[in-house]
């Protein structure tokens, strides 16, 4: 596990936890930049892929910025949120939502989704 994020009060279902924000880069870029940060052991590759209306995208987070959605851990067992798409301004963004309820000092969790074969070999957390 990373760093993590841990709630300072209840979430109740359905409600807004936290945004999974970065910049907003095309597939190339993306695949570019994830090359380089898999290269790295100084940086961590936080980018999350996504679809919306038959459009992919890709959220990178990796720069530090302070912002809280980049740091929440995977749990492909018990997740306490999931994505959600949201727009703003005709852009396409990405949020947690709680999907059960969070009390307060729980470690906020969601499901990455990846389970490409390359990635739990990887990465064998994934799996959890």
């Amino acid at each position: 596990k990373g760093r993590g994020v841990v709630a300072a009060r209840t979430f109740n279902k359905n409600e807004f936890v936290v945004e999974y924000a970065g910049e907003l880069i095309e597939l190339s870029t993306a695949r570019e930049r994830e090359g380089k940060y898999n290269h790295s052991s100084a940086v961590g590759c936080y980018m999350y892929y996504f679809k919306y209306k038959n459009k992919n995208y890709c959220i990178d987070a990796t720069a530090e910025t302070g912002r809280l959605g980049r740091l929440v851990n995977h749990s492909r067992l018990k997740p306490n949120c999931s994505t959600k798409v949201v727009v703003v301004e005709n852009v396409p963004r990405l949020i947690l939502v709680a999907n059960k309820t969070i009390k307060n000092n729980d470690e906020i969790l969601y499901d990455y989704g990846d389970r490409s074969k390359e990635s739990i070999l990887a990465h064998p957390w994934l799996a959890l």
